[in-house]
């Protein structure tokens, strides 16, 4: 599998899923469930509140993407180079919320961190699969630590991660984050 192959799209494809049409972010959330425009609206306003300059938000894949626009990467994404090159993604599926977050499939440290972090807050080991959270119950999205990886990772660092990525073709998932960590990891502030 090569890294950053449309893997959110893959991970909601394997569950049950809910579609939601909108153009804008705000359609969005205005077609929510009740129950769960809350939780979407707070975790829409962490990413945004620590997301760095240069991502933009938008809708694709019937989710809410935060992505490098072509005006930065007119490459787009690998898959299809007219979409922007996407970043993080999430959305309100049938059982669940879900975070989709390219850096951490990408970066082996980083997910370090978020595990790490994770484990201070919650007895419970997170939902999840390469690239993807799955929150079952709103009240346990770690809202202000999915803010805080939202800012770990710059637009530049971002398109340096994934060119890096798209360039090697490791055999298995572990060599792919290894192949990332050695090149990406002293440039980007964990702490």
């Amino acid at each position: 599998m090569k890294l950053f192959n449309a893997s959110a799209v893959l991970c909601i494809k394997k569950r049950n899923t809910v579609q939601i049409k909108a153009d804008t972010p705000d359609q969005y959330v205005d077609q929510l469930p009740e129950d769960r425009k809350e939780a979407i609206g707070k975790l829409r306003k962490a990413i945004l509140d620590h997301l760095p300059e240069g991502f933009t938000e938008t809708v694709g894949y019937g989710m809410l993407g935060y992505v490098v626009p072509h005006s930065i990467y007119p490459k787009g994404y690998h898959a299809d180079p007219k979409l922007p090159l996407p970043f993080i993604n999430i959305a309100s599926q049938k059982n669940h919320i879900a975070l989709y977050h390219m850096g951490i499939y990408g970066n082996r440290k980083l997910l370090d961190w978020f595990l790490a972090e994770y484990g201070q807050l919650y007895k419970t080991k997170p939902d999840m699969g390469k690239g993807c959270f799955r929150f079952k119950k709103p009240e346990q999205i770690p809202y202000q630590l999915i803010g805080e990886l939202a800012g770990k990772i710059s637009v530049s660092e971002w398109i340096k991660m994934y060119e890096a990525n798209r360039m090697t073709k490791p055999s298995n998932r572990k060599d792919q984050v290894t192949n990332t960590d050695k090149i990406h990891n002293q440039k980007i502030d964990i702490q």
